[in-house]
């Protein structure tokens, strides 16, 4: 972020949100997300969701071709980062109860008429990255759940037939040109494929030690685009260089095990299932950002997890380790309880 602090009120408003994340986090901890567990609260805030999702075609201020926030207070918000969640939520209810029947199609139909009703309401705004993300998550969610191998065949088939039907009638030019320029780096250079070009010279370019922090040229003189945002890691490599890339991904790598081990002593499957939804989220951010930034994936607008600038996402991850904490802690006390009792009638 100091990077960044002299050109552009950028660091400034992270540091906000920040403070919000932690206030989040802390306040989120306390509470008993037992209640979660139940059909009613879960299916609310679904339909709140997706009250919001369809209202910002309505309000939301349309931004670089995408309608996908609200404007409040000079804070954009974003509903798509929060609907992450919740899909992880509802996902969690429904599979809780039903893993051990998972073979049946049914399931997997139902948990996917979920999610499509927030693919295609992020689809359509059109924001391509948080919609992939949204796949991504019951996909992941479905896997952890059990799903046959015949059904992961069929998930896939459908998913090309549907990848056919995007290109043909929901994806707009531009990402179009953009996966074409994927397949074919060097055809549009100075058009669209200029950002993951840019991208690829400033993440090489920091070599082993990088250029040192707020020294990186790409970033600096406005070179590569969005730097603060959907190419933070190519900034973030050209000044870290190689070392400073590892240590990244061995922070993200502590973070993931932590997560998974919060979802291995999960108190029900509930809670197991949800910890390691939110463990899919994080993954499939970091793995589709740093993708696009290296030139393996197309160009889709990703944010990577706690150092993309934004304030919707960065709170949506600190409500999730909230979350987190406040389920271990109330499992334990569930469990401590169901032992007392237990000792009672011994």
């Amino acid at each position: 972020m100091n990077s960044f602090a002299a050109e552009n009120p950028f660091f400034e408003r992270q540091i906000i949100w920040l403070v919000l994340g932690v206030i989040v986090t802390v306040a989120a901890s306390m509470i008993d997300y037992r209640f979660l567990r139940r059909t009613w609260p879960i299916i609310i805030l679904f339909g709140l969701t997706v009250a919001a999702l369809s209202l910002i075609f309505l309000f939301g201020d349309v931004v670089k071709g995408a309608q996908s926030r609200f404007y409040f207070a000079g804070f954009a918000i974003q509903p798509a980062d929060p609907a992450k969640l919740v899909l992880i939520a509802i996902l969690a209810k429904y599979f809780a109860r039903r893993h051990v029947e998972i073979a049946n199609v049914r399931h997997v139909l139902v948990s996917g008429a979920y999610t499509l009703a927030l693919f295609v309401l992020v689809l359509l705004q059109p924001d391509f990255g948080s919609a992939i993300i949204v796949a991504l998550i019951w996909f992941g969610m479905t896997l952890v759940a059990g799903i046959s191998r015949r059904h992961i065949i069929a998930v896939l088939l459908i998913g090309v037939v549907a990848a056919g039907g995007l290109w043909a009638y929901v994806l707009e030019d531009y990402q179009k040109a953009r996966v074409i320029t994927f397949l074919n780096p060097v055809a549009d250079i100075q058009g669209a494929g200029y950002n993951a070009y840019q991208s690829t010279i400033a993440a090489g370019s920091g070599e082993l030690f990088g250029k040192g922090i707020g020294y990186g040229t790409q970033s600096k003189l406005k070179f590569l685009p969005e730097y603060e945002t959907d190419f933070i890691f190519a900034a973030f490599a050209e000044e870290w260089g190689f070392f400073g890339v590892l240590l990244l991904f061995l922070l993200f790598g502590v973070l993931m095990w932590r997560i998974l081990a919060l979802s291995a002593a999960g108190g029900s499957n509930f809670e197991t299932l949800f910890a390691a939804g939110f463990a899919i989220m994080i993954i499939s951010h970091f793995a589709v950002h740093v993708g696009i930034n290296i030139g393996l994936l197309p160009v889709t607008g990703t944010t990577i997890p706690f150092m993309s600038y934004g304030g919707s996402h960065l709170i949506t991850e600190f409500l999730g380790l909230g979350i987190l904490m406040g389920m271990r802690r109330y499992s334990r006390i569930a469990i401590d309880d169901y032992k007392e009792v237990e000792m009672e009638h011994v």
